[in-house]
């Protein structure tokens, strides 16, 4: 993204130098995938671009090796998905042994229903259906076991029984990425089964877990804020929320739902002005932190980062420099950037996440930079939940077998990009007239409205 090819080189010549995984470990399907298997993919992918929209990347005598690296995690990823009689997969698998013997039969909807992307890229880049087929297998699994009267989904699910252990539906830690991924997954492979799972789901979201006046800019009423309920009754379940949730304002703007997706970021951002950090959990109710953390965690830059790009309007570049000018006061360490233990005490911990710099640097990077070639090569790109960049490919888009589940003759039917539209949603980027385009995204009135809602003023 920075254009550094010489450091991209040598990153690369020292993972395939360096990086075994055969290793007595026991992972996270969930976060190797999107973290490793996700950065090799879209790595491989830059490197064999035969554009090479970011500079000269390519390696000299490179052989696919990222490929067939990313082959091996994935088969190493593989035994997750065996003996389990949901086709859910475990959350932890040995790199060397497979499923542990006293391995949790619980999963979060998160970590077994987010792997499509990067299983779905691998599958096609392979031409072996295997993994495309064991992710879709999990999603599809997942979505059977909503519930009937409200078509939402818990938060933690027994593998073997389908039986929902946490009854929390909500769009935060547990469920977010599940969303994101029947979107992204649609974007990237045209599967209109994702589209039409993704917008049913949102469909459910809104009718069920949105509280607060129906429009973002006009009328009487709470800010919109969509909060936790039980998955069977769409009754409230507690009155907090989760700093993971600021990703969906983000995934908002992909469906179209621009509107909706400031008053959501306005909520966040004003929380993040309050403390200079957005606490791992708030609790909107008492206008305090419940979890009082901060992972340097990236989903608020990265939803001010599409809202800009959506909008251009300048207000998400003051946002921006609000959050990096917090981030250097309050977490710069002497090797890198910490993670605060308490938002409001602003003591750290020795831990930085990968993501901060595979996201929340590269999100605030690519803020300021509008001439960077992800917005000016004429390529079209797309994120993984991790932050890894992946061309939006026609190779993505076929596979090369037709039916990815037995059965289902009509799964490979495409719905062409231009077609792709949210439901039920109050209004679409479409009607954001220019002269609001220079004004504060939010109407004064409401901007204060949400200030006081998190005890600013």
């Amino acid at each position: 993204v920075m254009g550094n090819s010489s450091e991209f080189q040598k990153a690369v010549k020292l993972v395939i130098d360096t990086v075994s995984f055969d290793k007595d470990s026991t992972v996270q399907v969930f976060e190797a995938t999107i973290r490793v298997l996700g950065s090799l993919l879209s790595a491989h992918i830059i490197i064999t671009d035969t554009k090479q929209p970011f500079g000269d990347m390519t390696i000299k005598d490179y052989d696919n090796e990222l490929l067939h690296m990313a082959h091996d995690l994935a088969v190493r990823l593989l035994p997750a998905f065996e003996n389990t009689k949901t086709g859910i997969p475990y959350p932890r698998v040995n790199l060397k042994k497979g499923v542990p013997p006293d391995s949790n039969n619980e999963t979060c909807t998160a970590g077994a229903g987010s792997l499509l992307v990067e299983f779905g890229i691998l599958s096609r880049l392979l031409g072996d259906s295997t993994f495309e087929w064991v992710a879709r297998r999990a999603v599809k699994a997942l979505w059977s076991l909503r519930s009937n009267n409200t078509g939402l989904l818990g938060n933690v699910v027994n593998i073997q029984t389908g039986h929902w252990v946490g009854k929390q539906s909500g769009l935060g830690a547990g469920s977010d990425s599940f969303y994101e991924y029947l979107l992204k997954s649609y974007i990237l492979f045209g599967e209109k089964e994702d589209l039409e799972m993704f917008n049913d789901a949102y469909r459910n979201i809104q009718n069920h877990l949105r509280r607060g006046r129906e429009a973002c800019n006009e009328g009487e009423g709470d800010p919109p804020l969509y909060v936790n309920v039980n998955m069977f009754t769409g009754q409230l379940m507690n009155t907090w929320i989760d700093s993971l949730q600021a990703f969906f304002p983000g995934l908002q703007v992909l469906i179209g739902d621009v509107e909706d997706a400031i008053c959501l970021h306005a909520f966040y951002y004003a929380i993040w002005k309050r403390y200079g950090a957005l606490p791992e959990r708030y609790n909107w109710q008492l206008q305090a932190p419940d979890v009082p953390f901060y992972p340097l965690r990236p989903e608020l830059v990265e939803s001010t980062y599409l809202l800009y790009q959506a909008t251009k309007n300048p207000f998400y570049l003051h946002v921006g420099m609000d959050i990096l000018q917090s981030l250097e006061k309050y977490t710069k360490a002497k090797c890198g950037y910490a993670t605060l233990h308490h938002v409001v005490e602003k003591t750290k911990e020795d831990r930085m996440e990968s993501f901060f710099l595979s996201e929340t640097c590269k999100y605030l990077y690519l803020l300021f930079d509008e001439e960077n070639p992800v917005h000016k090569s004429g390529n079209k790109y797309m994120f993984t939940t991790e932050g890894h960049i992946v061309s939006v490919d026609e190779r993505f888009r076929n596979s090369l077998w037709q039916d990815i589940l037995p059965g289902e003759e009509d799964s490979a039917e495409k719905i062409k990009p231009n077609e792709l539209k949210a439901v039920n949603f109050s209004s679409n980027c479409n009607r954001v007239p220019d002269e609001r385009r220079y004004l504060l995204p939010l109407k004064s009135n409401y901007m204060r409205q949400i200030d006081r809602m998190v005890g600013l003023i």
